[in-house]
């Protein structure tokens, strides 16, 4: 969700939309309870294709629970 919000707020003139093509998650920890914070930063922004890197961590410490590649296809109007 971060990389699509971020996609799509970064789609190139004329784009009509854009679908995930690729997406590599590693697990690394749990939370129990508390806030999650979740942060996307983009690798690549091209005329076709997106690439995307999310993090989410956990608490003030920021404990690192899970990250995130994706790769985003942008799609144009035929």
């Amino acid at each position: 969700t971060l990389a699509g919000y971020g996609c799509i707020s970064h789609l190139p003139a004329n784009a009509q939309n854009f679908t995930t093509v690729e997406l590599k998650a590693n697990f690394l920890n749990t939370a129990q309870e508390g806030r999650l914070h979740g942060e996307a930063r983009v690798v690549h922004l091209g005329r076709t294709t997106q690439v995307w890197d999310a993090t989410v961590t956990h608490g003030e410490e920021r404990r690192k629970l899970a990250l995130f590649r994706c790769t985003q296809l942008v799609i144009y109007p035929k």
